[in-house]
């Protein structure tokens, strides 16, 4: 298998006898963690299976195999074996050496993969398997960060109790730090808008939601204030040129808060190539199984995220205003994208006139019993009319310029049967009107899952 060595090499590690350390991963602490010499290993193991009103016949490589969502080339219903509904299935290491009483330096480094296929997550590849495909012919397709790279996350850095944390390497955005805590089903993908689709976490592009080459920095301003900064350095084999992002909140008395701007410059949104584009990659030089189109903008987000906390309940709420542009620094044909991927063909203009999407959602999560969860959140999304000539101001499914929303509505249940293993059951709907919905084969989708989940 791709990247055994990974596993080797944390099987290794697991082997050794472990001690007590700090909260890691997905979560095992104290004498059930699997530390040796501040060192940890840990991982997920998520699977369930899937029943889909409308959809593409399930892929193997996106992280969560199905769309979960109403996609574009939703047709038919779909039943099958889908994994990472609750939580990404990984394995990782993560560390801590003390330097002195206040300094120690940190690492983790994680990689993503699908227990029901044995494949490394790969969205870009659930793009390039669908080249020349109809949408009536496509499996499901979604882009975003996992590019079959060996490490989904790898980072280094310094920490200090009085001064914060800066790391450096391949990391998680702020935005996608404050979905995973302010999401009423905590970024879990079979449940959620949010989880479903990078696009949010990632400020507008879904490959966004990790960045390569960045810098991250967090730090605590007394008890009640956090602060946290993230900037991704030009010149990196992937995702945008440059990326900078902030974030400041709080928490007081069963409250949090947070507020988080983003600015991402030539952020890519890859697709699949159609029958005309592939045709033309021979005369090009390129090769059908690494090729993808992209649409280039640069993207301003702003976000609002709040919780609150009242004994047995946890109430949800966040909001995020998106703008997209035509990009100041275009991208050529031929840019190398995550994963070795190549942009064949590209366009730079599609935002003649801006495009705005303003996304929402709400949510509470009921705690009936120490071991049993209730969630029912409600994930929303609207975009202006945003086409120019003939399209502009249109509000109809005509054209994807027109205005238009989409709505999704979910309740799922969660029990643990103790710190490692747990049992899920739930289902979202989900619709797209007007605009949103044009050239989409289908305009809703239900999709009833069950699962478990095992956490070391």
């Amino acid at each position: 298998m791709k990247y055994a060595w990974v596993l080797v090499f944390g099987a290794i590690v697991a082997a050794v006898p472990a001690r007590a350390q700090q909260k890691t991963g997905p979560g095992i602490v104290g004498e059930d963690s699997l530390t040796w010499h501040g060192i940890t290993f840990y991982g997920v193991i998520d699977i369930g299976v899937q029943y889909d009103t409308h959809s593409a016949p399930f892929t193997p490589y996106r992280p969560s195999a199905s769309g979960n969502i109403v996609r574009q080339n939703g047709r038919q219903s779909v039943s099958g074996l889908t994994p990472s509904n609750m939580g990404q299935s990984r394995v990782g290491l993560q560390g801590t050496e003390a330097l002195n009483d206040d300094w120690s330096v940190v690492f983790q480094i994680e990689t993503f993969f699908n227990p029901q296929s044995g494949e490394i997550a790969d969205s870009l590849k659930s793009l390039t398997v669908n080249n020349g495909r109809s949408l009536a012919n496509q499996t499901v397709s979604v882009d975003g960060s996992s590019a079959g790279q060996a490490f989904q996350t790898a980072w280094i850095g310094f920490k200090s109790a009085r001064f914060g944390t800066l790391t450096f390497g391949r990391q998680t955005t702020l935005l996608l730090d404050g979905i995973i805590k302010y999401d009423p089903n905590y970024n879990a993908t079979a449940f959620g808008l949010l989880g479903a689709s990078n696009t949010y976490s990632g400020g507008g592009a879904q490959e966004d939601n990790r960045l390569d080459s960045t810098a991250k920095y967090s730090a605590s301003l007394g008890d009640l204030i956090h602060i946290g900064a993230l900037y991704k350095f030009n010149g990196s084999s992937g995702s945008s040129n440059t990326v900078f992002q902030a974030d400041m909140g709080g928490d007081f008395a069963g409250a949090s808060l947070d507020a988080y701007y983003s600015k991402e410059n030539s952020a890519i949104t890859a697709t699949s190539l159609t029958a005309a584009q592939v045709a033309q990659l021979p005369a090009l030089g390129y090769s059908i199984s690494n090729s993808l189109a992209a649409t280039i903008s640069d993207n301003t987000a702003y976000a609002l995220m709040a919780l609150y906390k009242l004994e047995a309940f946890k109430f949800f709420a966040g909001y995020e205003h998106i703008k997209y542009a035509n990009p100041r620094t275009p991208l050529s044909a031929g840019f190398d994208d995550i994963g070795d991927y190549v942009l064949a063909f590209v366009t730079n203009n599609a935002y003649n006139k801006s495009k705005t999407v303003q996304v929402y959602w709400t949510g509470v999560r009921y705690t009936v019993i120490p071991r049993l969860d209730l969630t029912a959140a409600y994930y929303g999304y609207r975009q202006n009319a945003y086409g120019t000539g003939t399209q502009a101001g249109c509000s109809t499914a005509a054209h994807s310029t027109c205005s238009g929303s989409f709505e999704a509505f979910s309740f799922d249940a969660d029990y643990r049967f103790n710190k490692h293993f747990d049992a899920y059951l739930g289902a979202m709907y989900s619709g797209v009107h007007d605009g949103v919905a044009s050239g989409y084969l289908s305009t809703t989708n239900i999709n009833p899952t069950a699962g478990v989940r095992y956490k070391f």
